[in-house]
């Protein structure tokens, strides 16, 4: 079995006065084959984590598991892990074959099961017909699938993916996170993947670390995550747009704050709440309405062929009661 293990993993740099602590205790486990997508702002710690489960990062306390082996003191090369980063790292010199072949070839594997492999990675990613190219001759979203073939190849116990899609654009990046998902179902291999994309994350992830400043804010399924996000700032960045949190709410609780998704508040005729309409984004299908509920900002979502309202307007809406949230004032966890 290959799952990986996070038992109260800290990270600091410096000594002393000097001291920075920036990984505080994270608990977890992955299990076999489980594709985990790490996810948080810049800055959150998340790449720092992977590097740790790499080996490129030395771990300052806690430890760190990969299948049956604890793993804090072994080097990169012998944790048996393959990694894709965000810049691709091909050697411009080599052909795809070739790049994808190199770490095999270092191994002095037999040049029959080099074949083999690449030949089975090139099929899986549809690279089969630019296996004679040079990478200056690839767009960026098949270098990076060059970048991925060549993890492939390894036939690693986890596949680690640092940021891949960064460099790619909005169609690309679409493009490419479903090569993933189906890599992944056809691999089965553990998988780790940091982003600080939220909407890539709800759609790769079987289950999502979110990080905050160094702290585990919840794991869980993107299902859990976005309906019972256990803080609030899970709430806030985790959903597009993100989750009302008002802390004077018509009828909410004391010391508290009140969450709701701007798809969980219907605009009615009468007996809601009175928003203020500032200004309606048209997004195709749907808009959104941004408004002021007395002094905090509300968002709406309103669907298609619902009438759409007018700046300065005061509409009335209206929470579904089964969808409201709440969060501890000071603390800001779920209550």
């Amino acid at each position: 079995m290959s799952g990986i293990a996070l038992r109260n993993v800290i990270k600091r740099y410096g000594k002393g006065k000097q001291e920075l602590q920036v990984i505080h205790g994270v608990n977890a486990e992955i299990g076999h084959g489980e594709f985990v997508v790490i996810v948080g702002p810049s800055g959150c710690g998340k790449s720092t984590l992977l590097r740790m489960v790499a080996g490129l990062e030395e771990i300052s306390g806690g430890e760190i598991a990969i299948g049956d082996r604890v793993v804090n003191d072994l080097e990169p090369a012998e944790r048996d892990i393959a990694m894709v980063f965000q810049n691709y790292a091909l050697y411009p010199h080599m052909s795809v074959y070739d790049n994808m072949a190199y770490g095999l070839k270092i191994r002095k594997m037999p040049v029959d099961e080099i074949r083999m492999r690449v030949d089975k990675a090139a099929k899986i990613l549809e690279l089969g017909h630019l296996l004679e190219r040079k990478p200056r001759q690839l767009s960026g979203g098949q270098r990076q699938r060059v970048a991925m073939g060549r993890a492939i190849v390894r036939q690693p116990k986890v596949f680690l993916f640092d940021e891949p899609l960064s460099n790619l654009d909005a169609k690309l990046r679409a493009q490419t996170r479903l090569e993933i998902q189906k890599l992944h179902r056809e691999l089965g291999i553990t998988s780790l993947f940091v982003t600080h994309d939220q909407v890539e994350a709800m759609t790769l992830a079987q289950r999502m670390l979110v990080m905050n400043a160094g702290n585990m804010e919840q794991f869980g399924t993107p299902e859990e995550v976005y309906h019972r996000p256990a803080s609030t700032f899970v709430a806030s960045f985790i959903g597009s747009p993100p989750m009302n949190l008002l802390k004077n709410a018509p009828g909410g609780r004391a010391n508290a704050i009140t969450g709701i998704r701007p798809e969980h508040l219907d605009v009615v005729a009468d007996g809601g709440w009175p928003v203020k309409v500032e200004t309606v984004e048209l997004l195709g299908a749907e808009r959104l309405v941004y408004g002021r509920l007395g002094d905090e900002q509300l968002i709406v979502r309103i669907e298609e062929g619902q009438p759409s309202p007018n700046p300065e307007q005061v509409i009335q809406v209206r929470p579904r009661e089964d969808r409201l949230h709440w969060f501890d004032l000071q603390s800001g966890k779920r209550l």
